[in-house]
């Protein structure tokens, strides 16, 4: 096989294919801290005009997963109150952070929600260690309580009976029950972009929420304040399912990442290519992203035909290939 066979320069481009491809999600690891550091968006759930926009989250996108522990995670209450470090903290079209998820911890496809709240427990108990663990909380916290097998007890145990909870970035603190009101006075503004009647407020409503455990209340941005975590924490609330049911508050070992800079459209061709039945498709990509995808790959197929004469025009003009030709004729 000779240095100009077509099969030696065929395998060549495809070993420098593979080896640039390589570099690349290396780089993008080395970033990131996630592997795989991408994930393609499959619903509208985050999305905020029809027609798409740069900047959020859209289906198709590829959005990069930043490895990061939930204490570094802000919220929407927590960006939104004027008295906390991270006020005016924004991240794809609004305050606060978005997180992907897995749904309570049991595998499917991930979820690319919005923080918008984190409960946090203030006053503990120790619960009754003789009964089951699977049993109900309040066979485990006969005292009250709701009780969270993740967290430990003052005795060192696992699990702990929770009696009371604070809110960061509300006036939230070691209440027995949650109650706020996204209204911009209690709390920051959270439009649900909804018609209001009778007793539907406009803004996100909290209303008497005991929650099951520590952790995030998500929601995502086009769902008209319908809570991840079901009509328990704001009424009307369909809310994300799992095998096991509704998705409880989100705990740091179901944490896949936060969500960071998004390179748009790109995603499509995966969704287009997707034959799993779970997996929408391409039903929520919006039609512009079509058009942007299209003229994107149009620019990187001609944009070497273009720059091929420019280049060859700068090159024969610079002194150096001048000086060579010079130095050849002497010889």
């Amino acid at each position: 096989m000779t240095q100009n066979d077509p099969l030696s320069s065929l395998l060549r481009e495809m070993v420098l294919a593979a080896g640039m491809i390589g570099i690349l999600v290396l780089g993008l690891y080395a970033h990131t801290g996630s592997m795989p550091p991408l994930v393609v968006v499959e619903s509208s759930s985050m999305v905020h005009e029809e027609n798409g926009a740069i900047g959020s989250i859209d289906a198709g996108d590829l959005v990069l997963v930043h490895d990061r522990p939930m204490s570094t995670v802000v919220t929407f209450a927590e960006a939104s109150d004027p008295s906390h470090p991270d006020y005016g903290y924004e991240k794809h079209g609004m305050a606060g952070d978005v997180i992907i998820y897995d749904k309570n911890g049991e595998g499917g496809t991930p979820i690319i929600h919005r923080a918008i709240l984190k409960v946090v427990a203030q006053m503990t108990q120790s619960p009754d260690r003789e009964v089951a663990a699977d049993s109900p909380s309040a066979v485990h916290c006969p005292d009250g309580g709701s009780y969270d097998d993740a967290l430990l007890d003052v005795d060192g145990g696992r699990g702990t009976c929770v009696l009371t909870w604070n809110v960061p970035g509300t006036d939230i603190v070691n209440a027995s029950s949650i109650s706020i009101a996204f209204d911009g006075i209690q709390a920051g503004y959270y439009d649900c972009d909804r018609m209001t009647h009778a007793n539907v407020e406009p803004h996100l409503v909290v209303w008497n929420w005991t929650p099951s455990q520590a952790g995030l209340v998500t929601l995502g941005d086009n769902n008209n304040c319908s809570v991840d975590q079901g009509s328990s924490v704001v009424n009307g609330s369909v809310g994300v399912h799992s095998e096991s049911g509704v998705v409880r508050p989100i705990r740091d070992s179901w944490l896949i990442g936060v969500a960071g800079g998004e390179l748009p459209w790109l995603g499509t061709v995966k969704l287009a290519l997707n034959v799993d039945s779970a997996s929408p498709g391409t039903i929520y990509v919006p039609n512009s992203s079509y058009l942007a995808l299209f003229i994107l790959v149009a620019g990187v197929l001609l944009a070497p035909l273009a720059l091929e004469p420019v280049l060859r025009r700068i090159i024969k003009g610079a002194p150096e290939i001048k000086i060579a030709a010079e130095e050849l004729e002497e010889e």
